[in-house]
């Protein structure tokens, strides 16, 4: 059974989309969130995110060739989409504006801020470097961390402080950064 995981593969393939779905960089909008909505409901919002991107990862390639599109191209745009969130994490500006929630479960919470756009992306640009078991372990992790952080929002914020949860966000910004250039160099010669 252990033959099935290479742990290298789930320990990258975890960072980066520990990177991407940058949870611990959405404290500040889990916190305006908790602000707004009174309860934030971890379960229910962790579950329909690991649902989601389980699913993508199986049926994504589908569903995009399905509508005529190829999974480079796919990329390509989840490359500019995971652009702009490191500009915006970096840089400390906001370029999507989304209404005020009702709830804070499936939206904005399960999608799209955990299984949002560039998490789909990297889902797929996962698949095509490492084994899928690998991939679902991952998955798994980062969801547990994602309801860790969801439970516990309110003390991590205290412990963090707000110049903390600023420093965490720039560096994953970075990050991001890096993964969105990686990914649009590797997916652009395919399109031509």
């Amino acid at each position: 059974m252990l033959g099935l995981f290479d742990f290298k593969e789930i320990f990258t393939a975890g960072m980066i989309l520990f990177a991407v779905i940058d949870i611990i960089g959405s404290i500040p909008i889990i916190v305006d969130l908790r602000k707004k909505v009174g309860h934030i409901q971890s379960e229910k919002a962790s579950v329909v995110a690991a649902i989601l991107m389980v699913l993508f990862l199986f049926i994504g390639e589908t569903i995009l060739s399905l509508i005529g599109i190829d999974v480079n191209s796919f990329a390509v745009a989840g490359a500019f989409i995971i652009f702009f969130l490191a500009i915006e994490m970096i840089l400390g500006i906001q370029l999507y504006k989304d209404d005020a929630p009702e709830t804070a479960a499936i939206v904005p919470l399960a999608f799209p801020l955990v299984a949002g756009a560039g998490t789909m992306t990297s889902i797929l640009s996962l698949k095509s470097e490492f084994a899928t078991p690998n991939i679902i372990v991952a998955i798994i992790i980062n969801v547990i961390i994602v309801y860790i952080v969801l439970k516990s929002s309110k003390k991590i914020e205290k412990l963090l402080g707000q110049q903390g949860i600023s420093v965490i966000r720039k560096i994953f910004g970075v990050i991001l950064l890096a993964i969105a250039v990686k990914l649009f160099a590797a997916n652009i010669q395919d399109l031509f």
